[in-house]
């Protein structure tokens, strides 16, 4: 944080999230710009549409939709976080140290997600770049069916390392459908039957592995892992081949 840092604890306990909202929003107002949340019980939309530069710790396990169009803060999950996190999120830095639930990063349009574990179903879905803005979501462990569906643009990196689930696949089904911009890559393979309809997955290039190497070296600083050791395996990406993968299923009118 550049500014001077002026910091508050606040409990949320049993406190209803609208009320616990309020009041970190009426702080942020008076010029604190450092949160410790502690005792989080599922309170919703912790930092919706803050902006500037500001930092959350957040104890305990937030509700859903935290981050949802924010802008510019930074939030870090000291345990795991529920769905929608990201929800159209424009800008900053959301880190989770455990798990999250689905839908993340609905429609993200800027920022970074970094998700030590797992994943749930939908993360990434619609996510789009918009103007220089160039969302990412990196996931340590598995994700669930439709991963990236749906997605126009920003980068999807799925690492499959940091999972509960040691027999599933890195991916559920369908990964990617409908996806129509933006890219996936995936640390070690993809079984076929895994890909949405129209994709497949292949190696990646030099210039693919300038920019995961940059993601990974940010991903590992703020999860204290080793990128080598994440590096260590091969990568492949996955692309649709057209900006509109169903145009031919429809009749022209």
């Amino acid at each position: 944080m550049t500014a001077k840092t002026k910091k508050k604890t606040l409990t949320a306990g049993r406190t209803y999230y609208k009320q616990f909202n309020e009041e970190i929003r009426a702080l942020a107002k008076e010029g604190v710009n450092h949160f410790v949340l502690k005792e989080c019980n599922g309170q919703r939309y912790i930092g919706c549409a803050m902006e500037g530069d500001i930092r959350l710790d957040v104890h305990g396990v937030p509700g859903q939709d935290m981050a949802a169009f924010m802008r510019g803060p930074y939030i870090r999950v000291h345990n795991n976080a529920q769905d929608g996190v990201g929800n159209t999120m424009d800008g900053g830095r959301v880190v989770i140290e455990g798990i999250a639930g689905d839908v993340i990063g609905y429609a993200m349009r800027g920022g970074e997600i970094f998700i030590q574990g797992d994943v749930g179903y939908r993360v990434g879905i619609h996510m789009k770049a918009y103007l220089d803005h160039q969302p990412k979501i990196v996931v340590g462990g598995k994700a669930g069916d439709f991963l990236g569906e749906y997605m126009a643009g920003g980068i999807i990196l799925l690492l499959g390392m940091f999972s509960d689930k040691p027999d599933s696949p890195v991916a559920g089904r369908s990964l990617g459908t409908g996806m129509h911009g933006g890219v996936i890559y995936v640390r070690g393979e993809v079984p076929e039957v895994q890909i949405g309809p129209g994709l497949h997955a292949q190696p990646v290039d030099s210039e693919d592995l300038k920019v995961i190497e940059e993601l990974v070296k940010d991903y590992a600083k703020e999860l204290k892992l080793d990128s080598k050791e994440i590096m260590s395996e091969n990568f492949v990406k996955i692309r649709p081949f057209s900006h509109r993968p169903y145009a031919n299923l429809y009749v022209p009118c």
